[in-house]
């Protein structure tokens, strides 16, 4: 059985956070740590806004062209990691929040998650499919597994008229 460390990272972390506090505190001093840790967080919410909008733009334009846009998505998802992370108060969840904005970082976090993530989609090469005129709206009252073991196929249900289209 394999044994996972992330309970003990996040166990560990708030220590090490406050270690960080007191050790950049006695070189810099305490105004300036508490300067620092507001910058990292003011700084976390303008990547996020700035990086955030590139993104969507960037998935945008991979769906437009047909594309795959998991990749993209997967960035974004990293990018509002690493801006909550900038934003959590600490320097070390700082430090591995800004590795978590540079693109190469992200293409590895990608490469190496990305056989362990399954994206349910209906993508295919021309893009998504949608078909909103085979919409079928349904009250409570029309479907009922009951009423199907008792009385058998319904010819006036949604369904039937759907086949007869």
């Amino acid at each position: 059985m394999r044994i996972s460390l992330l309970p003990l990272f996040l166990l560990a972390l708030p220590l090490l956070e406050i270690a960080g506090f007191v050790i950049v505190g006695r070189e810099v001093g305490a105004l300036a740590t508490v300067g620092l840790v507001l910058a990292s967080s003011i700084a976390g919410v303008l990547l996020l806004r700035h990086q955030g909008f590139g993104v969507m733009a960037r998935v945008r334009a991979e769906m437009d062209a047909g594309h795959d846009p998991s990749r993209h998505l997967a960035h974004g998802a990293m990018i509002v990691v690493a801006a909550i992370l900038l934003i959590i108060p600490g320097f070390i969840t700082d430090i591995i929040g800004l590795l978590l904005f540079l693109p190469p970082v992200r293409d590895l976090a990608w490469r190496r998650f990305k056989g362990r993530i399954v994206v349910a989609t209906d993508f295919s090469a021309g893009g998504f499919r949608r078909s909103r005129d085979r919409v079928i709206d349904l009250d409570d009252g029309d479907y009922s597994r009951e009423d199907d073991f008792k009385r058998g196929p319904d010819h006036n249900s949604p369904w039937r008229r759907l086949k007869d289209d």
